[in-house]
């Protein structure tokens, strides 16, 4: 089967590209990013796995709702990898959304001397933006089956190889960059108008990926890389969003 692409990056052998798909006659939109070998990827979905492939797929929302009412998720994320030369299930980790096109898709990067990073990000922000600590949920998880559409998903990627703590760290820095990026845009809560949210939705999700460069052991903001991470986060988030409103507009 022919399967459409466009790189949207590369560096280092490592390439990303979105791929255009489709999944039971309805058309769906990929990004992977081939990371040449297994990597330790520590996911908010997946918790820390070992995998070559990290990915972020595109449903539209009736199918996104259908696939998690029935959970069928990963035999729908199987079937797109093996269209894409065969992916294995165990080869890749993915995120998805069924709220931000990714053609929305916002990739900012930066560097200092021999350490870079790499921001992916989609950034759903229109129907179901939330305050934590504020607003009420409105899911409740039975046998893993919960999903709402207007997600904030980031996908950081570096060449430093980061410990478990730093990977763990990372998380922090990354959602303090998202919450920042948020305020200064001025999204509000669609729950609470009045305050400023906090996310997307409550099902944001993040990848961190290391590398095998210099050896890292905190991420936080003031450190050079916690700098790093944030400017990428911050950046790709403002973007993201503002593509997505734009793209509504039209």
């Amino acid at each position: 089967m022919s399967v459409a692409f466009r790189e949207v990056w590369s560096r280092d052998g490592m390439m990303a590209r979105i791929y255009y798909q489709s999944y039971s006659d309805i058309n769906v939109k990929t990004l992977l990013i081939d990371l040449t070998q297994r990597r330790r990827v520590l996911s908010t979905m997946h918790g820390m796995v070992y995998v070559r492939f990290v990915c972020n797929n595109y449903a539209p929302p009736d199918l996104w709702c259908a696939l998690h009412s029935q959970g069928l998720r990963e035999k729908y994320l199987d079937s797109l990898m093996n269209q894409l030369g065969g992916i294995a299930p165990g080869d890749y980790a993915c995120l998805g959304t069924g709220g931000v096109d990714m053609d929305d898709l916002a990739v900012v990067s930066d560097e200092y001397r021999d350490v870079w990073v790499t921001a992916f990000t989609t950034a759903g922000v229109e129907s179901n933006a939330l305050r934590v600590g504020v607003d009420r949920a409105s899911t409740y998880e039975v046998n893993g089956r919960f999903e709402r559409v207007g997600t904030i998903n980031t996908i950081l990627l570096t060449n430093a190889s980061l410990t478990e703590a730093a990977m763990a760290r990372a998380l922090i820095t990354i959602t303090e960059a998202k919450c920042a990026a948020l305020q200064d845009l001025g999204i509000t809560s669609s729950y609470t108008p009045s305050l400023i949210a906090t996310g997307g939705t409550g099902t944001d999700n993040v990848m961190v990926v290391p590398g095998n460069g210099i050896r890292i052991t905190y991420t936080g903001g003031h450190s050079k890389i916690g700098e790093l991470i944030g400017r990428v986060v911050y950046e790709s988030v403002k973007g993201g969003a503002v593509s997505r409103h734009r793209a509504n507009r039209t």
